[in-house]
């Protein structure tokens, strides 16, 4: 009996992920389909736009370094829902994951739209089907991905990140082969807005749509091998290779095209090859971008299945999406997460509400800081908690990614932050529904005891 016991638990070790899984699983989330749109959308704003990028990464980097301390001091913990529970309180932690855990099936619509329209691009003959229906196909074939278990979308993360990275590394190459040979063509399109502090605000903010992702490895922190050191590891070098290279591929368009040009781009990348290589190599770009498209929306779909189990587990919603399959994946979280997405797709392509789309990007950026305020919040309370000289690099660590949050919710904007305020607070009546419902079954069970005869109580 106990070598079966061991066996299991071997078994059970061995479909958990480990540094390079959960590297990808960062990298793989964090690069998606924004950085390939992320040109056109900052041209408009010049300098502002490269120096809001250098703002976005050290504000990223330290938050990072928040989620990798939390990690290594709270291995036990359940990823952010324990870090913040422990210190901060049962509600704020309640808040803080469910607008977090609404932004990621709400990516996870936007993600199989965006990757429908280079679909059609690449391969024609798709245009004839409905585009929602193509969308539906793509989000519910990585839901049945994941369904096979965690290492089975690991697997496919590791594959996806790995091609990903291909446009990326042309893209850079083509930048340094340019400044060599032809250094004059980074000073004949050089951006003309002033640089100020509210366009540096609003290109951060924009900016930092596409780093989120970095705290990915902690959220399915219960199903890391080792993850004291594993997750801390990960987040770091996964934070700073996407860092590194975002800096580098999205500042080469904003030199090389001129800013009416680029802000006018569907695909900026696409565009910088045909002008600066030839027609055509950017087709074969656009390829790329479906698969970095689609690694990013595997990484969301494992992403959000595992974050409903952490919060089900933790009595946030119904105990149902907390159980797993013979695969060990979170099968009804999969699948109405899934569900929800699906309608988020529906209703994009409705022409009532296709328009403000585009706005939900920023309302889902608004949604992320809840959470990264209250882990910022958590290594500040855990500083107070200890009071000793050797943990002063835990308020070293906290102060900065404290001060890059309160910035970010700054340069969101007012509306965006209403919105990311109502949705926490939509939360509330679930979570309330919850509580009552476990008080009742407390008070029932404590009156049946009551109530047993006496060799019947335990």
């Amino acid at each position: 009996m106990q070598d079966q016991g061991n066996t299991a638990v071997e078994g059970q070790a061995g479909r958990k992920l480990g540094f390079w899984m959960c590297t990808a699983l960062v990298v793989g989330n964090t690069i998606g389909i924004g950085i390939f749109l992320l040109p056109a959308s900052l041209a408009p704003y010049g300098y502002n736009a490269m120096f809001g990028w250098v703002i976005t990464v050290v504000g990223c980097v330290a938050m990072a370094r928040v989620f990798a301390r939390l990690a290594r001091d709270m291995p036990a913990a359940d990823g952010p829902y324990g870090y913040i529970r422990s210190t901060l309180g049962e509600v704020p932690a309640f808040l803080a994951m469910w607008s977090y855990w609404v932004s990621l099936w709400i990516t996870n619509a936007a993600i199989a739209i965006g990757v429908v329209g280079y679909l059609d691009t690449v391969f024609p003959g798709l245009v004839g089907i409905p585009p929602a229906l193509q969308a539906l196909a793509l989000l519910w074939l990585f839901v049945a991905i994941n369904l096979l278990g965690v290492r089975t979308g690991g697997r496919v993360q590791v594959v996806t990140t790995a091609l990903k990275l291909v446009p990326m590394l042309a893209v850079a190459a083509l930048g340094v082969w340019l400044l060599i040979t032809h250094p004059s063509s980074y000073t004949q399109h050089l951006p003309t807005a002033s640089v100020s502090l509210h366009p540096l605000m609003a290109a951060s903010t924009i900016a930092l749509f596409a780093m989120l992702g970095f705290e990915s490895a902690t959220v399915p922190a219960n199903r890391v091998r080792d993850p004291g050191r594993t997750i801390p590891r990960a987040t770091i070098v996964g934070t700073l290779l996407t860092a590194g290279i975002y800096l580098v591929v999205s500042s080469i368009p904003l030199l090389l095209i001129p800013v009416n040009e680029l802000a006018a781009s569907k695909a900026p990348f696409s565009d910088l090859l045909d002008r600066m290589v030839g027609a055509g190599y950017g087709r074969a770009l656009a390829l790329f971008v479906i698969v970095s498209g689609l690694g990013a929306l595997n990484g969301w779909v494992l992403l959000v299945g595992e974050l409903t189990r952490t919060i089900a587990s933790n009595g946030g919603l119904p105990t149902v999406f907390a159980r797993s399959n013979r695969f060990g994946a979170p099968a009804h979280a999969l699948l109405v997460t899934g569900v929800l997405a699906s309608a988020m797709v529906l209703m994009n392509y409705s022409k009532s509400l296709v328009q403000g789309f585009t706005f939900i990007t920023t309302v889902v950026t608004a949604a992320n800081l809840p959470l990264y305020l209250c882990c910022g919040l958590a290594l500040l309370v855990l500083w107070r908690r200890r009071q000793q000289p050797a943990s002063r690099d835990l308020l070293v660590l906290a102060i900065p990614g404290l001060a890059y949050v309160v910035f970010a919710f700054i340069g969101v904007g007012r509306e965006p932050f209403l919105w990311a305020i109502a949705l926490a607070l939509a939360g509330l009546p679930v979570y309330a529904l919850l509580r009552l419902r476990a008080a009742g079954s407390r008070i029932g069970s404590a009156g049946a005891d009551v109530l047993a005869p006496p060799n019947q109580k335990h």
